[in-house]
């Protein structure tokens, strides 16, 4: 088994929610590109389903592929780092942690950073056998990466089966608490890691993959709340909800075009276009926030 898709298919099923951001730019564009996506939702979606509401969560993995793919270096310092373990006692900490390292698992796996992919690997296999969790890697997907490795569409179809077995896992095992903050760390990060990139190459796409947290936002919010009476909820949701208050005002308007469908290979070819207006003021006001949050996180 190659290694390289170890640490993948382990990073992808600790981000448990899974969607596609769509192109744009800073102060209006309009992305007709399309986008390949697995079968279970719009825009390379799928939906976690927590007390009977549906919720779309954007995928660490496309984040990462994105911040590759224009053309940015590989940069650790972007990362939680390993020896912070030790500092999460809590459930809350582990937890919003195993989401966060996630997706910095994603990033280095992205990147092909062998070695400091093992750190982090062990590093998730704890936080997950501490919370309790392990039986919610499904181990016998790693053949089907193997086997297709390289070919971004299939893995993407390959994710969303991580996403069933993963979310299966938790909600038949009453663990939609733990499965909430994994889900919300691991898009904190992501958020985190577009924000880092689009100050520093000012590049559209990145913008408007920021910008299209907008209903992200409010969904992680809604995923959260069932739990804000708890003390370490608290203050993290409120945070999510100031932060919720910027992105109410970026503007995102979406054509639905009809998708081009690939039964054989389970996948969905995404045609629609939608348009993100976000300022200047708007994106430093987040990268502001996002930063705090994250701060407070892993420290």
């Amino acid at each position: 088994m190659n290694f390289r898709n170890y640490f993948l298919v382990f990073g992808l099923i600790c981000f448990i929610g899974l969607s596609c951001g769509e192109g744009g730019s800073t102060e209006s564009d309009s992305s007709g590109s399309k986008e390949t996506a697995s079968k279970d939702g719009g825009d390379g979606s799928s939906l976690m389903e927590i007390d009977g509401k549906l919720f779309s969560i954007p995928s660490p993995i496309q984040t990462a592929l994105l911040i590759k793919d224009v053309g940015s270096n590989y940069n650790m310092d972007l990362l939680n780092r390993p020896q912070n373990i030790d500092l999460y006692s809590t459930s809350f900490s582990k937890g919003i942690n195993l989401g966060i390292y996630g997706a910095d698992l994603g990033y280095v796996t992205i990147y092909e950073q062998t070695q400091d992919a093992i750190g982090y690997l062990t590093i998730i296999k704890r936080l997950a056998h501490d919370l309790g969790i392990s039986g919610a890697f499904d181990i016998s997907l790693l053949e089907r990466f193997e086997a297709n490795l390289g070919i971004r569409d299939s893995l993407l179809s390959l994710v969303s089966d991580a996403f069933r077995a993963s979310d299966s896992y938790l909600k038949n095992n009453q663990r939609n608490d733990i499965g909430a903050l994994v889900l919300a760390g691991g898009w904190v990060e992501s958020l985190y890691f577009s924000c880092i990139i689009a100050e520093s190459t000012h590049n559209d796409d990145v913008i408007s993959r920021i910008g299209n947290q907008k209903s992200t936002s409010n969904n992680i919010i809604q995923l959260l709340m069932p739990y804000y009476s708890k003390s370490d909820y608290t203050s993290f949701i409120d945070q999510l909800i100031e932060l919720n208050e910027v992105f109410k005002s970026v503007e995102v308007t979406y054509e639905y075009k009809e998708p081009e469908v690939d039964a054989a290979n389970k996948l969905t070819v995404i045609n629609s276009v939608t348009d993100v207006r976000i300022t200047d003021e708007q994106l430093k006001d987040i990268n502001q926030k996002i930063r705090i949050i994250r701060d407070q996180l892993i420290n």
